[in-house]
């Protein structure tokens, strides 16, 4: 049976069909009612508009990764084993995963659009927002489920969220650096409007004063998580003599590395490196990173797992969920 012949059976006109099909809300509910249950009775599902309206729900889930796209092709590979946990939830809980790639601005208000149409999926994740991405402004207003992957940056009480401990990840990194004799330890930083790499930067501090070492903020240079902010950072850094180095991830403790090197320094006799994530590159770099490890793969499979939970009502919002970190020892620090 075609639009008429729903027309038809249901007593109304062609368009008023289609309206309900694209849930307009110029249509009264006695008469969606009654348009919706004819295309059930009808097994009306000529396409996935359709189909998805009788059973409510599309099984689809949207991913937001608004980074570029090279993000995929360089030495950290934290988005490709993200996607492997989000890919791999996803089929076995049978549903299907529509992924939007690339920066979203504040013109982009077609893609905003598409992003927040709940016609399109049943939820969405976004993977790390940056604290002033236009998109936040849309959740609060979002009419389907949503879960965050990394804590936002500005308390949202009505966020759902995976994440790991980064401030504990941070103390424990350089508490290891301090435990095996280091005290001029500095601290590269991650893209500062991310909460991953404020947390980080915080748990470096807390670890300072309970050793009662100082903050000198000469030690601290803020970067991005990327090779060059790491080997940049590290230039930076060289005549302010720093013994140690916490990077905010494995990639930027890769570009210090190198630097390290050029300048004719020892790793790790003269200067010992902790990076975070454990990401190939901690394996692929000489010597082998010392980093504090997060469960990536995990965070995508948890965060689709709590969608779909969130989608069939089996949990209420906000959820918390927050995973742990462990510390891996490699030759960067003379393991």
């Amino acid at each position: 049976m075609d639009l008429e012949g729903i027309a038809r059976k249901a007593g109304v006109s062609r368009s008023t069909v289609s309206r309900v099909i694209n849930n307009s809300p110029n249509v009264s509910d006695r008469t969606r009612q009654r348009v919706l249950s004819v295309i059930e009775q009808e097994n009306f599902h000529p396409n996935i508009a359709a189909r998805a309206l009788v059973k409510r729900r599309t099984d689809i889930i949207g991913v937001v990764i608004p980074s570029p796209a090279n993000v995929f092709l360089s030495d950290n590979n934290y988005y490709p084993m993200l996607l492997s946990g989000l890919g791999q939830a996803t089929r076995a809980l049978d549903y299907a995963m529509l992924m939007w790639l690339g920066e979203v601005t504040h013109d982009d208000q077609h893609l905003m659009h598409k992003i927040s149409n709940p016609h399109l999926t049943d939820g969405l994740i976004f993977v790390s927002l940056t604290n002033d991405h236009p998109l936040y402004t849309k959740l609060s207003r979002l009419r389907i489920p949503f879960v965050m992957i990394d804590r936002p940056f500005a308390d949202l009480d009505y966020a759902n969220y995976v994440s790991i401990d980064n401030v504990r990840g941070g103390e424990v990194a350089t508490e290891h650096l301090i435990r095996i004799g280091r005290r001029r330890i500095a601290h590269i930083t991650g893209m500062m409007t991310i909460t991953d790499a404020h947390d980080r930067l915080a748990g470096y501090k807390n670890a300072l004063r309970a050793a009662g070492l100082p903050i000198d903020y000469r030690l601290i240079v803020e970067g991005q998580f990327t090779y060059e902010a790491g080997y940049h950072g590290m230039k930076t850094l060289l005549p302010h003599q720093p013994d140690a180095l916490f990077a905010a991830s494995d990639t930027v403790a890769a570009g210090a590395l190198q630097a390290a090197k050029e300048a004719g320094l020892r790793v790790p006799e003269d200067l010992s490196i902790v990076g975070f994530d454990d990401v190939d590159i901690a394996l692929q770099s000489n010597p082998a990173l010392t980093t504090i490890r997060q469960p990536i793969r995990d965070k995508g499979e948890v965060a689709t797992r709590l969608l779909v939970d969130l989608i069939h009502e089996r949990v209420s919002s906000p959820q918390h969920v927050v995973l742990p970190t462990e510390l891996v020892v490699r030759q960067s620090c003379g393991g």
